[in-house]
């Protein structure tokens, strides 16, 4: 409580620089309220990313961008751990493949680690499907040379990565990184040349707090998912054409 001198400092001189601070951010907080409801919590309201609530925010956004991408999906083509996307988007698929670093996985077709993918052939996929994986690869620019070597000419990368994300539990020990467009122009663009690069970022304030916390998607209107906010990017997308042999 304030002190009569205190009251009577207040109203012949005013507050001090930092009171007025302090009150200036008082109102703020009454003008504009956080109500956080459910979410004012400590622990994420789903602990598998979202999918025991329904569809992850960032597997929306990652299906969002191979359904605008599907034309690209043909030939011969390679996903990572299995051939989900490539069943569901892909068009005119003559062959796939499927790239583990773990022998032992049933769906597995070719088995290298992607930064040091020597073993396989150069000129060889016309579409790689590259979902949430390069956060676990130590040597980046290794893989996406390896990445840019065994597509053919005009063959395309359809790449994802995390940029706001939670920690993966169970490969904590090698999730490495989180991206930004930034990131993803300075690695492709070098390799791939920037002509042949497109970015995307997917997600905005709203999304990445949903994301992290365990919501689904369908907790979501369409237009909040939409929104899209540069500064708050919850998928990136990369879409990286090797150049044609002229």
């Amino acid at each position: 409580m304030l002190s009569l001198l205190d009251k009577f400092s207040y109203l012949v001189i005013g507050p001090s620089s930092q009171a007025r601070s302090n009150r200036q951010r008082l109102m703020r907080r009454l003008m504009r309220p956080a109500w956080l409801g459910t979410l004012r919590r400590t622990k994420p309201l789903s602990d598998h990313w979202g999918y025991d609530r329904g569809t992850p925010v960032d597997r929306y956004y990652i299906e969002c961008f191979l359904e605008a991408h599907r034309s690209d999906i043909h030939g011969h083509v390679l996903e990572i751990k299995d051939s989900t996307y490539t069943d569901r988007f892909g068009r005119n698929v003559a062959r796939q493949d499927v790239l583990d670093i773990d022998p032992g996985n049933p769906h597995v077709t070719l088995v290298a680690d992607l930064a040091a993918a020597d073993s396989i052939p150069a000129d060889t996929f016309d579409c790689f499907i590259l979902t949430q994986t390069l956060q676990f690869v130590s040597d980046l620019s290794a893989a996406i040379t390896h990445i840019h070597r065994m597509l053919r000419p005009g063959g395309v990368l359809l790449c994802t990565v995390p940029g706001i994300s939670r920690v993966e539990r169970a490969y904590s020990a090698t999730d490495y990184w989180r991206f930004t467009p930034a990131a993803c122009s300075l690695l492709f663009n070098d390799v791939f040349g920037a002509e042949q690069v497109t970015i995307c970022a997917y997600g905005n304030v709203l999304t990445a707090m949903a994301f992290l916390t365990g919501m689904a998607a369908e907790e979501l209107s369409r237009r909040e998912l939409a929104t899209r906010a540069e500064y708050f990017p919850v998928t990136i997308a990369t879409r990286a054409k090797k150049r044609e042999v002229r």
